[in-house]
């Protein structure tokens, strides 16, 4: 069993914004989980079967994928670049098996028409270092980002 976690110190002490909060009950095979607040209540599968239901892998996309377009709007904003309309973010996680086990590695294709290359590749590095998910993962597993 682990311990709780302890409070920061040092320079990556901070307040809680939010704090998400989840029940989760049959792991990926055939479970389901749900936030304290119900707005998530999803059923949980296997990748590639017909089960219905998401898995954790598509749930890190989307959260990413979701956080790293948040991330490049507050670069956007603070260098005081307009954002084209048509941003998006297609995020790929993939699951891997070797004989050491399983890991992850992940795409995320960034799209930004309509602005000048060096902007866009800006915005994008920015975003990768302000990103909490890119935070997290940094180091951990192995990371693409494709400006298309």
């Amino acid at each position: 069993m682990t311990q709780p976690a302890k409070p920061r110190a040092g320079p990556r002490a901070g307040k809680v914004v939010y704090t998400a909060k989840t029940h989760t009950t049959g792991g990926r095979e055939n479970g389901s989980s749900r936030s304290c607040d119900g707005r998530l209540d999803v059923k949980l599968s296997l990748p590639g079967t017909v089960r219905i239901g998401t898995n954790p892998e598509q749930l890190l996309a989307s959260g990413w994928s979701a956080c790293f377009e948040s991330a490049i709007g507050i670069s956007a904003h603070r260098r005081k670049i307009a954002l084209p309309a048509g941003l998006s973010i297609d995020a790929e996680v993939d699951l891997h098996l070797a004989d050491s086990g399983y890991f992850l590695s992940a795409r995320l294709n960034v799209s930004l028409p309509g602005l000048a290359r060096e902007a866009a590749e800006t915005l994008v590095n920015d975003a990768h270092e302000i990103c909490p998910y890119s935070k997290a993962t940094r180091g951990n597993i192995d990371v693409t980002i494709n400006l298309i």
